[in-house]
Protein backbone atom coordinates (compact mmCIF):
# COMPACT_ATOMS: atom_id res chain seq x y z
CA UNK A 1 0.00 0.00 0.00
CA UNK A 2 1.28 3.41 -1.04
CA UNK A 3 0.26 7.03 0.44
CA UNK A 4 1.84 10.42 -0.39
CA UNK A 5 1.75 13.59 1.20
CA UNK A 6 3.47 16.88 0.47
CA UNK A 7 5.67 18.62 2.66
CA UNK A 8 4.01 22.46 3.73
CA UNK A 9 5.66 24.94 5.45
CA UNK A 10 3.93 23.90 8.89
CA UNK A 11 5.99 20.71 8.64
CA UNK A 12 8.95 22.00 9.09
CA UNK A 13 11.76 22.21 12.12
CA UNK A 14 13.76 25.49 12.92
CA UNK A 15 16.47 24.74 10.01
CA UNK A 16 13.72 24.79 7.06
CA UNK A 17 13.54 21.01 6.52
CA UNK A 18 10.86 18.49 7.59
CA UNK A 19 10.46 17.86 11.46
CA UNK A 20 11.51 14.12 12.82
CA UNK A 21 8.45 14.43 14.75
CA UNK A 22 6.08 14.68 11.87
CA UNK A 23 7.83 11.75 9.77
CA UNK A 24 6.88 9.55 12.55
CA UNK A 25 2.89 10.64 12.95
CA UNK A 26 2.80 9.90 9.15
CA UNK A 27 4.21 6.44 9.56
CA UNK A 28 2.10 5.49 12.40
CA UNK A 29 -1.21 7.17 11.33
CA UNK A 30 -0.29 5.28 7.56
CA UNK A 31 0.82 2.15 8.92
CA UNK A 32 -2.27 2.29 10.97
CA UNK A 33 -4.59 2.25 7.65
CA UNK A 34 -3.13 -0.51 6.48
CA UNK A 35 -3.30 -2.50 9.17
CA UNK A 36 -6.85 -1.44 9.84
CA UNK A 37 -7.96 -2.29 6.49
CA UNK A 38 -6.49 -5.68 6.94
CA UNK A 39 -8.15 -6.19 10.22
CA UNK A 40 -11.29 -4.46 9.87
CA UNK A 41 -13.24 -3.93 13.08
CA UNK A 42 -9.80 -4.82 15.41
CA UNK A 43 -9.25 -1.78 17.92
CA UNK A 44 -5.39 -1.79 17.21
CA UNK A 45 -3.05 0.47 18.89
CA UNK A 46 0.63 1.40 18.50
CA UNK A 47 2.87 -0.60 20.71
CA UNK A 48 6.10 -0.19 19.46
CA UNK A 49 8.43 1.18 16.44
CA UNK A 50 11.52 0.20 15.74
CA UNK A 51 14.85 1.84 14.87
CA UNK A 52 14.46 5.43 13.91
CA UNK A 53 16.86 7.12 11.96
CA UNK A 54 16.61 9.31 9.12
CA UNK A 55 18.86 8.98 6.07
CA UNK A 56 18.04 12.07 4.40
CA UNK A 57 16.94 15.78 5.28
CA UNK A 58 13.74 16.35 3.31
CA UNK A 59 12.71 20.21 2.37
CA UNK A 60 9.43 21.87 1.60
CA UNK A 61 7.31 21.31 -1.58
CA UNK A 62 8.81 17.33 -1.26
CA UNK A 63 6.51 14.44 -2.58
CA UNK A 64 6.53 12.15 0.29
CA UNK A 65 5.81 7.79 -0.47
CA UNK A 66 5.18 5.85 2.62
CA UNK A 67 5.27 2.28 1.15
CA UNK A 68 3.43 -0.05 3.72
CA UNK A 69 3.90 -3.84 3.53
CA UNK A 70 2.81 -6.45 6.04
CA UNK A 71 5.90 -8.25 7.64
CA UNK A 72 4.22 -10.60 10.37
CA UNK A 73 1.52 -11.41 12.59
CA UNK A 74 1.74 -12.66 15.89
CA UNK A 75 -1.17 -14.09 18.10
CA UNK A 76 -2.49 -10.26 19.30
CA UNK A 77 -0.42 -8.26 17.17
CA UNK A 78 0.38 -7.28 13.72
CA UNK A 79 4.12 -5.46 12.32
CA UNK A 80 4.11 -3.74 8.93
CA UNK A 81 7.20 -2.17 7.47
CA UNK A 82 7.10 1.47 6.09
CA UNK A 83 9.96 3.09 4.03
CA UNK A 84 9.66 6.62 2.80
CA UNK A 85 11.04 8.14 -0.06
CA UNK A 86 11.21 11.94 -1.10
CA UNK A 87 10.49 13.33 -4.78
CA UNK A 88 11.98 16.74 -4.26
CA UNK A 89 11.22 19.74 -6.24
CA UNK A 90 13.05 19.82 -9.33
CA UNK A 91 14.69 15.91 -8.69
CA UNK A 92 14.60 13.36 -11.42
CA UNK A 93 13.85 10.73 -8.77
CA UNK A 94 12.89 9.55 -5.21
CA UNK A 95 15.39 9.32 -2.66
CA UNK A 96 15.14 6.79 0.51
CA UNK A 97 14.51 8.89 3.26
CA UNK A 98 13.73 6.64 6.07
CA UNK A 99 12.16 2.90 7.11
CA UNK A 100 11.43 1.54 10.12
CA UNK A 101 9.40 -1.18 11.24
CA UNK A 102 5.88 -0.72 13.27
CA UNK A 103 3.98 -3.20 15.40
CA UNK A 104 0.13 -3.03 16.49
CA UNK A 105 -1.94 -4.63 19.44
CA UNK A 106 -5.36 -5.82 19.44
CA UNK A 107 -6.61 -4.51 22.01
CA UNK A 108 -10.38 -4.41 23.96
CA UNK A 109 -12.07 -1.29 24.95
CA UNK A 110 -10.43 -2.39 28.55
CA UNK A 111 -7.17 -2.15 27.18
CA UNK A 112 -6.22 -5.74 27.14
CA UNK A 113 -4.87 -7.34 24.35
CA UNK A 114 -6.88 -9.78 22.16
CA UNK A 115 -6.20 -12.58 19.87
CA UNK A 116 -6.28 -11.34 15.79
CA UNK A 117 -8.38 -13.31 13.32
CA UNK A 118 -6.20 -14.76 10.54
CA UNK A 119 -4.75 -11.96 8.64
CA UNK A 120 -6.22 -13.78 5.16
CA UNK A 121 -9.38 -15.21 6.22
CA UNK A 122 -10.89 -12.03 6.21
CA UNK A 123 -12.91 -12.33 9.41
CA UNK A 124 -13.73 -9.53 10.98
CA UNK A 125 -13.33 -8.87 14.63
CA UNK A 126 -16.03 -8.27 16.56
CA UNK A 127 -16.87 -5.37 18.32
CA UNK A 128 -15.04 -6.89 21.93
Amino acid sequence: MNNYTLVRPEHLNHHGFLFGGMMLKWVDEFAWLAASKEFRGCKLVTVAMHEIRFAHQVPLGSILRFNIEFVRQGVTSATYSVAVYSDEPGANQEKYVFANDITFVRVSDQGQKLELPPRKAFIPCDTA
